[in-house]
């Protein structure tokens, strides 16, 4: 480690790289906590080498933020960390702020990093020291509909109204963002395709390298091929689900049915909709008033899902920890681990909820 760092009196007989190699095999999960104990602490758990070292061991763990807005000033947006302490449940806790970012933000991760985008500007954020560094924003002044990550490239879908003639014609466009040269590649506008007008329910996912986007009808759902730059529509079958808050693991699509209160699952292989069996009885009663759910990838074979209740006459925000296994014949048994209350004051308004790798 090239810097030296102020040791608090129980790290003073230890060399540096030792202390690496001692902090680089704790869970990550106790980062939050190792922060606050000292300077030094700090500084090490922001340091890039403690993440290479923990790379080079092979420790990478998969961790949930959350962007919440306050209500009350519309424009006080936070970003929040999934954190569970030991011999506790599962919390929501503060990890920054985000300055000048707009209601219809858009997030999505590359790796231990976080990216915004928004009509205001574009932002990346550290997950491993939790920094805000702002980044050039989109060349051209797009509405952006849904944004999802291939190869290290976030592809931002929208569009633009333009003129022809008395009339105002929408432009579905494609921007694309390489987030390891840090540019925008040229755009690209197909004139025929409206992309995101439906109802906004719409959502998105990657599934086997191609984008699927979500409208308000199967005439409004698209799939978008990265590399031949193709547009086409959905199958019937996945667009007659109205998905969203959808999330994909091990390449199959999960979203909670709210109306239903059944977790749902779709096989693009196998083209076909099932139900996630092993959760109706605690999916019916604890997300049986619930007005939205969010479903987020929490590594392999699992999944947090995120939904709002009442509890005790307040707005709570809860999470729970899902496994999932498939079954022989494609059935596929889920099992919930854990579902805590994760924020209980009830003032927020949920923007998104990531999942990143660090």
């Amino acid at each position: 480690m090239s810097e030296n760092m102020e040791k608090s009196p129980e790290l003073s007989s230890l060399p540096d790289d030792v202390t690496i190699e001692i902090v680089a095999r704790v869970p990550i999960s106790q980062y939050p906590t190792l922060n606050r104990v000292s300077k030094s602490f700090r500084k090490l758990i922001a340091s890039p080498t403690l993440y290479e070292r923990r790379s080079q061991l092979g420790y990478k763990e998969h961790r949930v933020y959350a962007v919440l807005r306050n209500p009350n000033t519309h424009d006080d947006f936070g970003f929040y960390i999934l954190h569970r302490k030991v011999g506790c449940s599962n919390r929501l806790v503060i990890a920054g702020s985000l300055d000048h970012m707009s209601y219809d933000g858009i997030y999505v991760s590359v790796g231990s990093k976080v990216y915004g985008f928004s009509d205001l500007n574009a932002l990346s954020i550290d997950c491993t020291s939790h920094t805000v560094q702002p980044i050039s924003h989109i060349p051209q002044v797009m509405t952006i509909r849904v944004a999802n990550v291939i190869d290290k490239k976030v592809y931002l879908i929208g569009g633009s109204y333009f003129p022809v003639g008395s009339w105002d014609t929408w432009k579905s466009e494609v921007t694309v963002f390489d987030t390891e040269t840090q540019s925008w590649e040229p755009k690209l506008v197909k004139e025929d395709m409206h992309v995101g007008l439906g109802p906004l329910r719409y959502d998105s996912v990657v599934m086997e390298g191609k984008v699927y986007v979500k409208g308000g009808s199967k005439d409004d759902s698209f799939v978008y091929e990265p590399e031949e730059r193709k547009w086409e529509l959905m199958d019937e079958v996945l667009s007659s689900k109205a998905w969203k808050g959808a999330c994909v693991v091990d390449n199959v699509l999960y979203y909670h049915d709210c109306p239903g209160k059944v977790l749902m699952a779709y096989d693009p292989k196998q083209m076909c909709w099932s139900v996630v069996n092993g959760l109706e009885e605690f999916l019916a009663v604890e997300t049986a008033h619930s007005i939205w759910s969010a479903a987020v990838s929490y590594g392999e074979k699992k999944l947090a899902l995120f939904f709002l209740k009442k509890y005790d006459g307040k707005n709570v925000i809860c999470c729970a920890e899902i496994a999932l296994e498939r079954r022989q014949g494609g059935d596929i048994l889920g099992k919930m681990e854990s579902c805590d209350v994760v924020i209980e004051n009830g003032l927020f308004d949920i923007v998104e909820f990531v999942s990143v790798t660090v």
